[in-house]
């Protein structure tokens, strides 16, 4: 187990801004931070992360929590993965408790297929560097193809020997299990007898954007015509193509600064770019841009530009899944080479400068640049020019935000004086693309509703996030409150000296509070007071171990609550913000917990009432202490000057 003393220090040295930057392109709002948020698909930014309490929420999705919380949802690792992970990017030495053996063993277990990976990008790598036949056969490969030293190390790249089994050997006798080596593709099983998939190829390792290695790319070096020339990890837990890209953890930094995004095709036009200063690129690994690495992108920048090889094949492949793209708000531009070259020997040939003024002033947006690549196909046959007219008109028909009116309106007049039609006539064509497409996302809601099953509510939500999205009764969200009260001011001086905790504890009875989370925090908060003698501080809860716990302490500490500047102005009502309020809260909690024990006084009093009987004198003692709760009720809710419990 880690000790504490190394959690303490992660979460005390952890910068949530510097953390989260490292895969989203933040942008400050007021003393917050925004972005698009990576756990689901969304336009305008409603992922929030507040750099004073440390915390990140999304008010779309409804995920919530601290670094820790964003390492582990974003790269799918459990609490301890993730505080190594924080520890590593902050160079902190874990310190753990002496493990036993069947420690080591379940977590073996649990990484699985990363250890197997990254021990499989460690040997291919090293037999590149130290064996002869890696030296001989697949260094000289990357040398002669430009590849420095560098991008060598950068990159991870190695070799795997034409020997069979060398790699398989080598693992089985690391004891990593064959079955975890053939789900990563790396070794096959034939006849009872594994072989090395990758045998007498170089290896280029496809890594996280967190550097993580995933799976592998791998290039026969002799010709082989039974053999393809590439092959790639097939998918599995680690590994999906379409929610890859290669390079993305060499170029996120670089993207970023650049606010653009290169796309390239192959492995070595990443390298060959990356080593000559060209940084902001990635490639897709020849399969069409997907919904995932859309969103992957997206959350670096909104600028994609796409280099291809200038032949029929590289502009047709540049043309696939573009209409996604602009649908999502991205602005994609592309740039085709000329002739014969690709972006590794184009920008060895001319340099990294030459390579940037090229595409500077060779890059076209996609209507513009459809329009031109299909009226060279097209030609002077009606056939075709009428199915480039459809083609189009579906592309432009992807604008439909408000804001992309203007750019909508000039790819419209564009288009349709370069194809020679009526611009009213093309409008038509875009808003009949535009209502089929609607028409159809209509009838899949439609199909989705009427096939859900109905939804077993005695079932647990399947994590925090949905846990949110559960609707909570008005009692839940008052309790919730008061953890909210203690956490936000519970250390603050109310009245005759003590501290807003103390006055809570005074006045609310704890068993006055049923929902259990609620409890667990009330009890463990002044646990921790009682131990220490100060209130403890929010940062307590937001690095709880347990993620539910963080979840809900982000919703608490990062309401979507805030009241507009303009209000005042507006409407002619004033408002109380800041530490004027705090009062204003803590008051309503306690009377609410107060009114809640009148009401169980009252219901007890009814009770007795009813088992009274005939007894006058016992039946008018009831009555006047029935009387004096209502009394002591109607002063509470005059006080706050609204109902806030209802009676059962």
């Amino acid at each position: 187990m880690i000790l504490q003393s190394t959690i303490d220090a992660v979460n005390q040295r952890t910068d949530i801004v510097e953390v989260i930057g490292q895969f989203l392109q933040l942008k400050r709002r007021g003393v917050n931070y925004i972005a698009n948020c990576p756990f689901h698909n969304e336009r305008s930014p409603s992922f929030n992360v507040n750099p004073a309490r440390g915390i990140f929420k999304c008010f779309g999705c409804g995920k919530g929590g601290n670094a820790v919380t964003f390492v582990q949802e974003h790269e799918k690792l459990n609490y301890p993965e993730a505080i190594k992970w924080l520890a590593g990017f902050y160079k902190i030495e874990v310190e753990e408790t002496e493990r036993s053996q069947e420690q080591i063993a379940q977590q073996q277990q649990e990484e699985g297929l990363r250890v197997v990976a990254e021990f499989a990008a460690q040997w291919f790598s090293g037999t590149l560097r130290e064996a002869e036949e890696g030296q001989a056969v697949g260094l000289s490969y990357f040398k002669h193809r430009g590849v420095r030293p560098k991008a060598i190390e950068d990159f991870r790249l190695g070799y795997c020997p034409e020997n069979g089994h060398a790699f398989y050997d080598a693992a089985v006798g690391k004891g990593y299990k064959p079955e975890l080596l053939e789900k990563l593709g790396l070794v096959k099983n034939r006849d009872g007898r594994y072989y090395d998939v990758y045998r007498g190829r170089v290896i280029f390792p496809i890594q996280s954007m967190t550097g993580r290695v995933i799976g592998f790319g791998a290039r026969l070096l002799k010709s082989n015509d039974r053999a393809p020339k590439y092959i790639n990890s097939p998918e599995n837990e680690l590994y999906n193509k379409s929610r890859t890209l290669y390079g993305l953890f060499q170029a996120r930094s670089a993207i970023g600064r650049a606010d653009e995004c290169l796309l390239v095709e192959g492995y070595t036009d990443v390298i060959s770019l990356h080593q000559s200063g060209v940084e902001n690129v990635v490639a897709s690994s020849g399969t069409s841009l997907t919904e995932d690495q859309l969103g992957i992108i997206g959350r670096l920048t909104k600028n994609i530009t796409i280099l291809y090889d200038g032949d029929a094949a590289g502009i047709k492949a540049a043309l696939r899944g573009l209409d996604m793209a602009l649908e999502s708000g991205f602005n994609v531009q592309l740039a085709l080479l000329p002739e014969g070259a690709d972006p590794d020997s184009f920008v060895q040939e001319k340099g990294s400068e030459h390579f940037r003024k090229f595409i500077a002033e060779n890059k076209r947006d996609v209507i513009g640049f459809r329009l031109e690549a299909g009226l060279k196909e097209a030609g002077n046959d009606p056939v075709l020019r009428s199915k480039l007219a459809n083609e189009i008109a579906q592309s432009i028909s992807r604008f439909i935000r408000p804001e992309d009116f203007t750019l909508r309106d000039h790819y419209l007049k564009t288009a349709a004086a370069g194809l020679g039609v009526d611009p009213e006539g093309l409008n038509t064509l875009v808003n009949k693309h535009i209502r089929e497409r609607a028409e159809g996302e209509q009838r899949k809601k439609a199909q989705a509703q009427t096939s859900q099953p109905v939804p077993d509510i005695t079932a647990p939500p399947p994590d925090a996030a949905a846990a949110e999205k559960l609707p909570q009764t008005a009692e839940e969200a008052q309790e919730w409150k008061l953890i909210s009260v203690l956490l936000e001011h519970g250390s603050a001086v109310a009245e005759e000296g003590l501290t807003t905790a103390q006055i809570i504890e005074e006045r609310v009875d704890p068993e006055l509070i049923t929902t259990s989370q609620v409890r667990q925090l009330f009890d463990d908060y002044f646990a921790r007071y009682h131990d220490t003698g100060a209130a403890p501080g929010a940062d307590v809860f937001i690095n709880h171990p347990d993620p539910l716990i963080r979840q809900k302490i982000a919703n608490l500490l990062h309401p979507n609550d805030m009241i507009s500047d303009n209000w005042e102005a507006k409407f002619g009502i004033l408002t109380t913000q800041g530490e004027l309020r705090i009062p204003m809260e803590v008051e309503s909690c306690l009377q609410y917990f107060e009114l809640k024990k009148l009401k169980m006084m009252e219901a007890l009093l009814l009770q007795k009432l009813e088992a009274a009987g005939n007894d006058v004198r016992v039946i008018m003692e009831i009555q006047a202490a029935y009387l004096q709760l209502k009394k002591e009720e109607k002063e509470i809710m005059h006080r706050h000057g609204t109902v806030i419990l209802k009676t059962q």
